[in-house]
């Protein structure tokens, strides 16, 4: 083994619910409520009913539960369908640093090895706050990005984590399980740049499915390449390109990452959180006249934000929703012109709309030094809408409306997940749901849980 792996599973073996605090467990039980409102809000889109499928040609000796559809499928192929599921809609959490990502993506590998073993709301609970403090903390230390690779690739570590945390895996397992879920998850960061395709909304829970492979092999007695960051063709020299450091993971006085998560407000990239709410303040100060008046829209935000939202021509051109909700030019012509920005919003009756994309063409983004400047603590954003008299309306939105520093309260993710859910569940599923969730360490068996998220 080497230090980080030591780290990894010194960590995973050792948290415990006791270790902790009030507000974690609350910030945890927040955002599963977030993430399995996400869940059902991507229970129809494509990905998820090829995942369902591929899912239903499998039976096991100990299955696990797809969400929405209730089939019984391997432990494996559940935690794909519901990690496709969690992440379709660009809806779920994020965290930003050195690297991004969404760290609740990670929550599909908890559910599903916490129900095959019977596992209370207690274990899942900390097996996902487990999860957000690996991918939060290897987040700070490494950009995987600069080098080519998607942020996965840090993530199949958190799954791993998780998984091993729920199946209760030896440490010696546990260190088995990341050499073997390291090796073989390096994805590549094309996945969400150019013309992005289905696979985007698939590749973590993709990394969760490795992971939980890895965890039983495992427990099978596999043993993986080692040592898989410190060896001559190990993940330092490959992959980060040097070492690098953890700093002190959460618990006995120090922080927890969780509670530096921020929730989305609107489903589409983390990045353009900011630009759509200073958008439509911007949008605001346009009074009663009609957006035909803007002659042009300027953004200012981060390079990274630019990199990602608006570093290639398809953003101004999407041609399907993987790219339209990755744009940052088109959701804030969304934003202008129909004053929200909603899942329906992605159809192609939208991005294929030629007034709309009319408007986006409108739109110009620079990198704002300022802006970098205070990343990754703030996401600071700045929209001018020029209009066609030349009058200027300028916003400026440096932390979003579920940003860690302007959090939602529990009544607005509630009602995030009503919103999500309603097409699906009846007004009595949602209300028991909630309640199981609001009160999740109560809960004996977290199978029953997952049990009611039938459609």
């Amino acid at each position: 083994m080497d230090k980080i792996v030591d780290c990894l599973c010194d960590y995973t073996r050792a948290l415990t619910f006791d270790d902790l605090p009030i507000e974690v467990v609350r910030q945890a039980k927040r955002l599963l409520v977030d993430t399995l409102g996400c869940a059902i809000g991507g229970y129809a889109s494509e990905p998820s009913k090829i995942a369902r499928a591929l899912a239903d040609t499998i039976s096991s000796r100990q299955p696990a539960t797809v969400l929405g559809s209730g089939q019984q499928t391997s432990l494996d192929l559940a935690t794909f369908a519901n990690g496709v599921m969690i992440r379709y809609l660009d809806f779920n959490d994020g965290y930003t640093s050195k690297e991004s990502g969404h760290p609740s993506d990670a929550i599909a590998a908890v559910l599903s090895p916490a129900e095959i073993t019977h596992g209370a709301g207690k274990s899942v609970i900390t097996a996902t706050v487990l999860a957000y403090e690996v991918f939060c903390r290897l987040c700070d230390a490494v950009s995987v990005r600069s080098r080519g690779f998607d942020h996965v690739t840090v993530g199949v570590m958190a799954s791993t984590a998780a998984a091993a945390k729920a199946l209760g895996l030896t440490p010696e397992d546990t260190a088995q399980a990341f050499n073997l879920s390291i090796a073989a998850n390096n994805a590549l960061y094309q996945t969400r740049i150019g013309d992005v395709s289905l696979w985007k909304g698939c590749a973590f829970a993709n990394a969760s499915r490795n992971a939980v492979f890895a965890v039983q092999l495992a427990a099978q007695g596999l043993t993986g390449p080692s040592p898989i960051f410190e060896g001559p063709g190990g993940f330092f020299a490959a992959v980060s390109g040097a070492p690098f450091e953890l700093e002190p993971f959460g618990g006995h006085g120090r922080p927890f990452k969780i509670l530096d998560c921020t929730v989305k407000r609107y489903p589409l990239g983390l990045y353009s959180q900011t630009v759509v709410e200073a958008a439509l303040q911007a949008r605001q100060q346009l009074g009663d006249r009609n957006v035909d008046d803007i002659a042009e829209v300027h953004i200012q935000t981060l390079q990274t934000a630019v990199n990602i939202m608006a570093g290639d021509a398809e953003k101004w051109h999407p041609n399907n929703r993987e790219t339209a909700d990755h744009s940052m030019p088109y959701t804030t012509a969304v934003a202008l012109m129909y004053g929200t920005v909603e899942p329906r919003h992605f159809s192609p009756e939208y991005w294929q709309d030629p007034k709309l994309m009319a408007l986006v063409q409108k739109v110009k983004v620079s990198v704002s030094e300022e802006a970098n400047r205070r990343a990754p603590e703030a996401m600071l954003s700045i929209v001018e809408i020029v209009t066609s008299g030349g009058e200027r309306l300028t916003a400026e939105v440096p932390y979003h409306r579920g940003h860690y520093k302007n959090p939602m309260s529990d009544q607005e993710i509630e009602t995030k997940f009503r919103s999500l859910a309603a097409e699906w569940l009846t007004s009595k599923q949602i209300d028991e749901l909630l309640d199981r969730l609001w009160n999740l360490e109560q809960v004996p068996d977290i199978g029953e849980v997952i049990r009611m998220v039938k459609i």
